[in-house]
């Protein structure tokens, strides 16, 4: 239990190292300098620098979920839930989760022209995020919410762009209402999809 603690502390710091310094520089030795540890005692818990980056990339999904996924999962299904899950991504870049931005936009660059079991790994985490959206959109499809016309990928593909392009902004540009932007062309979005029920026609009559 307590060599299980250490490796979680370890790795919740290796993350936070990771997102604001990259994958490729998360060694062994960098961390042992950062944790006042020695390098035989990181080498008990992770053998290499490749075993360090996916366990830390792991550690990274599981907050992410934790953050992100899980509470917006609460919404009611349809509309609300897929509304749910981009306003939470968007606010966990704001909160700063992860101190440099989203690990996972951060990692999605840094290695996606580089073979091996780490760019899979990312590949495979960030597979599995859109596709959480693309069910996300079915549902609202399923409840007659949104349009059953619009392809769940291509919606979730422009959802996606617009995190990432609003994470650049906000870390490298500093643009601090890059989020909001980017929630309001969300909405828009979702708004021009939406199935206008005799409710909601009555509802735009008034206004």
């Amino acid at each position: 239990m307590k060599g299980e603690r250490t490796r979680q502390s370890i790795l919740e710091r290796a993350v936070d190292l990771a997102s604001l310094e990259g994958l490729e520089g998360l060694t062994i030795g960098r961390l042992a300098d950062e944790l006042h540890m020695s390098k035989s005692g990181l080498f008990a818990h992770f053998g290499s620098k490749e075993e360090l980056q996916l366990a830390t990339i792991e550690a990274a999904r599981e907050r992410f979920v934790e953050s992100v996924l899980r509470p917006a999962l609460k919404a009611e299904r349809g509309y609300p839930r897929l509304m749910a899950i981009c306003r939470a991504w968007l606010t966990y870049v704001k909160r700063g989760v992860f101190p440099g931005g989203c690990f996972f936009a951060a990692a999605s660059f840094e290695f996606d022209g580089r073979p091996g079991p780490v760019r899979d790994a990312i590949a495979a985490i960030m597979d599995g995020w859109i596709e959480s959206i693309e069910k996300a959109v079915r549902l609202a499809q399923e409840e007659e919410h949104i349009d059953s016309a619009i392809e769940p990928e291509q919606l979730a593909f422009e959802i996606n762009a617009l995190f990432f392009g609003a994470n650049f902004s906000y870390q490298l540009r500093g643009d601090k209402k890059s989020l909001e932007r980017a929630m309001e062309a969300i909405e828009t979005r979702l708004e021009s999809l939406r199935v206008v029920t005799p409710t909601r026609q009555l509802r735009r009559a008034r206004h």
